[in-house]
């Protein structure tokens, strides 16, 4: 394979739409999450100060977690046709401990986004979902019924240290654990030799299939 230009050892792995929109996401949970532990916890409240102060927090919490909510439709529209788990996702999953420790040649070829990728991107779903009803229950405790106001003390909570979890590892995955990732979400673009090793059936639908080593934005 000729590498010998910049542009030719470029293939686009993420729209600029795409960033846009993932950074969205990415920035209205941090502070929906730091807010939310804020309020949680007395040991957390000292982040209060960081965003204005207690009433502060307490007035734009619920609308950092409602645009938080539009920008991830947004992105679930856009991915949820690339996010079906098929028979070689469930047998990824299987031996997801080879791919902790980068021995990618015993795990079946990932396409665009791997099983694990794509299990994030359903349990931040349904997660997100439970959050959504659990805190409209919280904006407004006191048109709501009791049992309701209960439940939604307890599930509002633990669906966010769960979701919060999974940003974690997501995090760590995307920087520390994938060298190369980060930059596809920054720029745009991997390398050939990273799409081959981590993404071998996406980079062979769409790069070999072309037969040149620059993919195009779609």
């Amino acid at each position: 394979m000729d590498l010998k230009t910049p542009n030719e050892s470029r293939l686009t792995r993420f729209s600029v739409s795409e960033r846009v929109v993932h950074w969205l996401v990415a920035l209205s949970f941090l502070y929906t999450a730091l807010t939310g532990l804020a309020l949680w916890s007395p040991r957390l409240y000292w982040l209060a100060s960081v965003f204005g102060g207690g009433t502060t927090v307490r007035g734009w919490h619920p609308w950092g977690g409602l645009l938080f909510v539009l920008v991830f439709a947004s992105m679930f529209r856009n991915w949820r046709s690339q996010m079906s788990l098929d028979r070689d996702d469930r047998h990824w999953l299987r031996k997801a401990h080879h791919y902790a420790v980068h021995d990618y040649a015993a795990l079946p070829e990932a396409g665009r986004f791997n099983a694990g990728q794509k299990s994030l991107f359903w349990m931040q779903s349904i997660f997100g979902i439970l959050l959504v009803a659990s805190g409209v229950v919280l904006w407004w405790p006191e048109i709501m019924p009791r049992l309701l106001r209960e439940l939604a003390v307890l599930a509002h909570p633990v669906a966010a240290m769960i979701s919060i979890g999974g940003i974690i590892l997501h995090i760590y995955m995307g920087t520390a654990a994938v060298p190369g990732s980060f930059r596809g979400m920054i720029q745009g673009w991997v390398t050939p030799g990273w799409a081959a090793s981590h993404h071998p059936k996406w980079y062979r639908e769409h790069v070999e299939s072309t037969g040149t080593t620059r993919a195009h934005s779609r």
